[in-house]
């Protein structure tokens, strides 16, 4: 073996010869296209241009999902603490009753005339909105 030349190295890696060139040859383009496209030197030029995108990508995320989802999140407990005996309220199950007793984290639902159920208050998924009444239960025939 002689003197390894300057480059030989970064030769070595891309040769196109290699079995890795041809098993990662997407990956390889990739690889290459950022290489030659950073630039010489570091600095702290480089530093703000690499982190500044990132920054841009968590301050969307926080606007887009996190604020809206925290929102909802406090309307939903402000609800679940201002629920009265009385209240028509669907169940994350679909069951839609009215409130008859309230504990701590327990509520009974009448479902129907003598039918009662006991759920939990996190089951709650909202308010029911009672319709007019003009529409009549009917059995299929």
């Amino acid at each position: 073996m002689g003197r390894i030349r300057q480059g030989a190295t970064r030769d070595a890696c891309l040769d196109r010869g290699s079995c890795l060139c041809y098993a990662f040859a997407p990956v390889n383009q990739i690889l290459l296209g950022i290489a030659q496209a950073a630039p010489g030197g570091g600095g702290a030029g480089g530093l703000v241009q690499g982190l500044l995108p990132m920054v841009l990508i968590i301050g969307v995320m926080y606007l887009i999902v996190l604020r809206p989802q925290m929102r909802k999140q406090k309307e939903t407990q402000k609800m679940l603490t201002e629920l009265k005996k009385g209240d028509d309220i669907v169940t994350t199950g679909g069951i839609v009753g009215r409130i008859s007793g309230i504990k701590d984290d327990e509520i009974t639902l009448q479902v129907q005339e003598g039918v009662r159920l006991r759920v939990l208050r996190s089951a709650v998924a909202g308010r029911h909105k009672v319709g007019d009444g003009s529409k009549q239960d009917t059995k299929a025939s």
